[in-house]
This record gives C-alpha cells, sequence and structure tokens, in this order.
C-alpha cells in the first residue's frame, strides 16, 4: 500500500482492481470486499471514540474550532517568521530554516489533524451533534 503525497493531501492508491473477466468471481470478489470494509467501518466505529476518550459521548463544534484556531495559528506563526527572515533582503541561514520547517510541520500535522477528525465525522466514526440552545 502506497502513500504519495500532494501538497498537504495524501491519498492512498491501495484498492486492488481485479482483472479477470469471469463476472461471478468479480461479485464474489466485490462481497468479500464489501465484508471487510464493513469490517474495517464497524471497527474504526467502535475503537475510534474509545481511543479518544468520548464513550458514548459526541464530538461538538468546540473540538472543531480548537482544532482550526491551532491551525490557523500555526500557520500564521510559520509565515510570519518566513516573512521575518527574509525582510532583510540576506539569505536565509541553515539554522533558521529548519526553524521555519519545523514551525510549517506543526502547521502540516495540526491540519491535517483537523482533516483527520473531519473524516471521522463524515464517515460516522464519530458521533456528531450540535448544542441545543436553550
Amino acid at each position: 500500500m502506497g502513500t504519495m503525497m500532494t501538497a498537504s493531501t495524501r491519498s492512498r492508491r491501495d484498492h486492488f482492481e481485479p482483472s479477470d473477466s469471469d463476472p461471478q468471481e468479480q461479485r464474489k470478489l466485490r462481497g468479500y470486499l464489501e465484508q471487510i470494509d464493513y469490517t474495517a467501518f464497524v471497527s474504526n466505529r467502535e475503537v475510534i471514540p474509545q481511543v479518544m476518550g468520548l464513550g458514548a459521548s459526541h464530538t461538538e463544534p468546540a473540538a472543531f474550532q480548537r482544532l482550526a484556531v491551532a491551525a490557523a495559528s500555526a500557520r500564521a506563526r510559520w509565515i510570519a517568521e518566513a516573512l521575518r527572515l527574509t525582510e532583510q533582503g540576506h539569505a536565509v541561514a541553515p539554522h533558521d530554516a529548519e526553524r521555519l520547517a519545523a514551525l510549517r510541520q506543526v502547521y502540516e500535522e495540526l491540519s491535517e489533524a483537523y482533516e483527520g477528525l473531519r473524516r471521522m465525522v463524515e464517515r460516522g466514526y464519530l458521533p456528531y451533534r450540535v448544542p441545543e440552545r436553550g
């Protein structure tokens, strides 16, 4: 299973495409693959909330907001540092480039975490509830 990095989006190329031309065998294989996918779905739905400490509770908008603010802040720190390093018009020193790369990595990781949480809700692994206004 390979992972290809494009910008900051990872796409996986891991689905087997049978070349067998026998329709009955292809249907049987698709049935097996559906069972495998369902097993993965149920496992994710049961394990992810437990590991995240949610138990039977729901993911709420505040969790997304916290991640979004953290990612936005990390992005701003990364770009602000890049601007600061280049404002004198001199070459960026290797140790400064390393610090800049570390700041970018923090932003990318937080951004990926946000997308990961969103995918968990989208796929039904985590229940989502907007709090009632009272």
